[in-house]
């Protein structure tokens, strides 16, 4: 680490000027990380984007990846809080935009030591394996008149559900409704990715011209409706006499905010659930989505994942976690689509604290940075047949998703690590091994696999594995 010292060391990175930057703002606004892998292929893989008053880094390369997520990952450690953040005050409270504070430290320490511990997702299985049964019923019936399955549709309601009854042990599609939720969640998160004019100028924040503020106000004040009632009935049956915990992580919450190691109440146990709920729905579905698309795909790679699933668990039965384990091509299966399809391609940015040396260039105190996590999955620099959808690749590899490899960190790494990340790859693997341990596939209009479209939305008929 050095902070800034003689003036000739102070080199900053390359980057498109403003009209470059104009010229392809449309892109980047449409596909960014692809823009800005086209982009990183003139000016490098450690790019500077400086708009208004906002400077951004935009980083492609693995040795700059591990300085910030690991050499300097202190430096790195705090958030950029968009303007959207300021909505009731979800900055002050969010495990996801808190700066490194007593409150973050806590919350941390709750994520990995309680919620999402190997423990304790091991005794919440059951919430689980009751959802996964309803969407293999579910799935079921349709196979059975022959009807086309919206395969993200089905994995988003399927998410939410298992995430509710991990959390709070009841549906949340039945709170909301269906269509609705996944509007509400969807919203949030494209919230969360637009550009907002008032990032780049402060002086429009009283205005909040695109009004992306506002609606998020209202998109939030839907979630607290359904999530105030639940939390203030269980604190309630908490007090009864013969209360009998439901091994959900609202109980646990509950149980430390009455101890008196680590402090949480109601209110930071609302914005707790907001930021694993909408963070956790859509990627997590879309996760699944697309790795259901590359097998559709590539008919030799479900064949495989076939044979290894009828050979260890047996032909049309579904996945427990505890079988994953086992399942090696299977795994191997997640990473790969996860290398060429992460739910964040740009993983949430992370500010730099001082100014700080990385791969040569000085990044500057208070800048935005991003990691093209997205153009590092297709680099042929480090990846063979980077564009190809090729499981074996991991198999025999020490590769893992852990944030410990730095070719491949969907979840990000260091202290700022998606700490829902445990329990996303449970549910990726319990999902996609059922999904097609139980059925065979076969593309709406008998569509030849070769002719799929990879960026739609998959639709197929489930067909019943006998």
């Amino acid at each position: 680490m050095h902070a800034r010292g003689k003036k000739t060391s102070y080199k900053l990175p390359p980057g498109p000027s403003l009209l470059t930057i104009i010229k392809n703002s449309l892109d980047l606004y449409k596909k960014p990380q692809q823009t800005m892998a086209k982009l990183a292929k003139v000016y490098g893989p450690i790019m500077r984007f400086k708009i208004g008053q906002a400077t951004t880094i935009v980083v492609s390369s693995t040795n700059a990846v591990k300085e910030i997520l690991q050499t300097h990952d202190t430096l790195f450690s705090d958030r950029t809080n968009p303007d959207i953040t300021t909505a009731y005050n979800h900055n002050h409270y969010s495990l996801v935009f808190l700066p490194v504070s007593p409150l973050w430290q806590d919350l941390r320490k709750i994520c990995h030591g309680h919620l999402f511990s190997n423990k304790t997702l091991d005794a919440s299985q059951d919430l689980r394996r009751k959802k996964l049964q309803e969407l293999l019923s579910d799935i079921r019936q349709n196979s059975l008149k022959g009807e086309t399955v919206d395969v993200g549709r089905a994995a988003f309601m399927t998410c939410i559900n298992f995430l509710s009854y991990t959390f709070v042990s009841q549906d949340f599609v039945d709170s909301v409704g269906n269509g609705e939720y996944k509007h509400i969640v969807g919203t949030l998160l494209k919230a969360t990715g637009t550009p907002n004019l008032v990032d780049y100028f402060p002086m429009l924040r009283l205005f909040d011209p695109q009004g992306i503020r506002r609606h998020t106000s209202n998109y939030i004040d839907k979630l607290f409706d359904v999530l105030d009632p639940i939390i203030e009935e269980r604190m309630k049956l908490r007090k009864e006499m013969h209360y009998v915990t439901n091994n959900d992580m609202l109980d646990t919450l509950l149980e430390i905010s009455e101890g008196n190691t680590l402090k949480i109440n109601k209110k930071q146990i609302k914005h707790l659930f907001l930021d694993l709920l909408v963070a956790g729905t859509d990627t997590t579905a879309y996760g699944l989505e697309r790795t259901m698309t590359e097998l559709m795909h590539s008919p030799e790679a479900m064949a495989k994942a076939k044979k290894e699933l009828e050979e260890t668990i047996g032909r049309g039965n579904p996945v427990e976690e505890s079988d994953v384990a086992r399942l090696p091509y299977l795994q191997a299966v997640i990473k790969e689509s996860l290398r060429l399809h992460p739910p964040a391609p740009l993983l949430l940015p992370r500010r730099a604290k001082i100014d700080v040396q990385v791969c040569g260039y000085t990044i500057p105190k208070g800048s935005q940075i991003l990691i093209n996590e997205w153009a590092i999955g297709r680099n042929p620099n480090i990846w063979d047949n980077a564009h190809v959808f090729s499981p074996e690749r991991f198999l025999g590899s020490d590769i893992d998703v852990k944030g410990r490899n730095f070719q491949l960190t969907p979840f990000g790494s260091g202290r700022r690590i998606c700490p829902g990340s445990p329990l996303a790859v449970r549910m990726l693997h319990l999902m996609l091994g059922s999904l097609i341990n139980s059925f065979d596939w076969k593309l709406e209009n008998n569509i030849n696999p070769k002719d799929m479209d990879l960026d739609q939305s998959l639709r197929a008929i489930p067909v019943m594995r006998k």
